[in-house]
């Protein structure tokens, strides 16, 4: 599928034909429902909306799309123009704007692209309120502004060096300890905006900087999923430089990763994790991340006196329990930090700023750093399923066998989550937006035991779905 119409907004592959790609009918259709909605919700006041984008090559051409979509709505528009994920949400509260949008197509390869929809809070709208965008999309009739009553445009650029200067003076970054350190540091910006963005904040903190892949051109350099196998240029350049570590980011600067001293991954899993522990060694509190992350957070989070909670998969889920709980950090196990005493919003800056804060206190290389936290391994895969079965159906009858088990403990918010009391292992299913598939994680200490554990649920699945057929076919 080309095309991806959801309630967190769009996303598709640039070019083709209108409604299976994303084409600049899409982009306009998408832009005006969402500023209708807007405009409908802000009916007291003139409205304004924040736009920014990453690097990637079809971003100007979205952006002005995006931009002369709105302001034909009436719509004031600030555009910040090369940016980051986490800088637009910031300064969708700082301009005072009733929404944003973000044009990036996050991790996804160079032909992607995507509008990302927020609310006047600079958090990503509900599931509620990208229902109703997708039912202004379908219905269609909107209604633009006459002649004297367009938007008007405002081009603004200081907003990057705004949001370093926010990170910089948070009581928990310490910016003198990490001057002090000197920390040699090798970036790879992925031919996106963390050349303008994490490359000043490490100057900015006395950081002796390389930087690899800094051309803002789009053409990313490698897969832009910050995974190790992506990584390798990084990792060997840390060790050839003889750098402290290592940083990678996403192409809109949401996701971060770290790589050791000695080139091997600090593990993608564990930036949320290192980051919480100093967090919490200075403010005690609760934590919250998605359910397919590590529980390595669970256990120092607890170790530190607070409360870990789980949420389901997704930035707005997580936001949303981090509230409930009052949380003093949270995020994604995909190198995502949320920093509520900055803004709710995965920030690779502030996760920067914060773990390099750690590592002054800690005063040992970051490959030490790591050997201080449980040591845990998730497996990833997919299960693909025949057509026409029932994914719903198929989860119920794991649950339906797994309940009665005293050891297992069972999460039904998103998919099903099944956790063994005995030995902490746990597996995560749940089903794509997208495809007639069903998404597993599941952790352990051991890789062999994680593959074992998917391998194992592969073939119940499989079971009940053969149970299934056997019932239809008796019918």
């Amino acid at each position: 599928m080309a095309l991806i119409k959801s309630i967190s907004g769009i996303r598709g592959i640039i070019g083709g034909t209108q409604g299976t790609h994303l084409t600049p009918q899409d982009i306009v259709e998408c832009t005006a429902a969402f500023g209708t909605w807007v405009l409908q919700h802000h009916k007291d006041k003139k409205s304004k909306v924040v736009i920014g984008r990453d690097a990637r090559i079809s971003g100007a051409m979205v952006s002005q799309l995006v931009s002369q979509t709105l302001i034909g709505l009436g719509i004031d528009v600030v555009d910040l123009g090369l940016s980051t994920t986490p800088t637009v949400e910031l300064a969708v509260t700082d301009e005072h704007a009733q929404a944003g949008i973000i044009i990036t197509a996050s991790h996804n390869p160079k032909d992607w692209n995507a509008l990302k929809l927020l609310n006047h809070k600079g958090e990503f709208i509900s599931a509620k309120d990208g229902e109703d965008v997708l039912a202004l999309i379908h219905k269609g009739n909107i209604k633009y502004a006459g002649v004297d009553q367009l938007g008007k445009y405002r081009l603004d650029g200081t907003y990057i060096a705004k949001h370093i200067q926010k990170i910089l003076a948070l009581p928990l970054v310490n910016k003198k300890a990490i001057q002090d350190k000197a920390f040699k540091v090798v970036v790879d910006c992925v031919n996106s905006t963390g050349a303008i963005s994490i490359v000043p904040l490490l100057e900015k903190l006395g950081c002796k900087v390389t930087v690899i892949n800094g051309e803002m051109t789009g053409q990313f350099a490698h897969n832009p999923e910050p995974l190790p196998q992506h990584l390798h240029e990084l990792s060997k350049a840390v060790t050839f430089h003889r750098a402290h570590l290592g940083i990678a980011v996403d192409p809109d600067v949401d996701r971060l990763v770290f790589i050791s001293d000695d080139g091997e991954p600090f593990g993608e899993e564990y930036t949320l994790v290192a980051v919480a522990d100093y967090v919490l060694q200075h403010k005690v509190g609760n934590t919250v991340s998605n359910l397919s992350s590590t529980r390595a957070l669970r256990d120092v989070t607890e170790k530190r006196g607070g409360r870990y909670e789980s949420a389901a998969v997704g930035e707005v889920n997580v936001v949303a329990k981090m509230k409930e709980l009052k949380a003093v950090i949270g995020g994604e196990g995909n190198g995502g930090v949320i920093y509520p005493d900055l803004h709710y919003g995965r920030d690779a800056l502030v996760g920067v700023a914060l773990m390099l804060s750690s590592l002054a206190a800690f005063g040992k290389p970051i490959s030490f750093l790591r050997r201080r936290f449980p040591d845990y391994t998730i497996s990833k895969t997919k299960l693909d399923l025949p057509s026409g079965v029932n994914i719903e159906q198929v989860l119920n009858g794991l649950y339906n066998k797994y309940i009665r088990f005293k050891d297992c403990e069972l999460n039904r918010i998103d998919g099903l989550k099944i956790s063994f009391k005995s030995d902490g292992n746990w597996i995560h299913m749940r089903k794509s937006n997208t495809e007639p598939i069903i998404r597993m994680y599941a952790e352990s200490t051991s890789v062999v035991i994680a593959d074992n554990l998917i391998n194992k649920m592969n073939a119940d699945i499989y079971e009940i779905i053969n149970e299934e057929r056997i019932k239809l076919a008796e019918s």
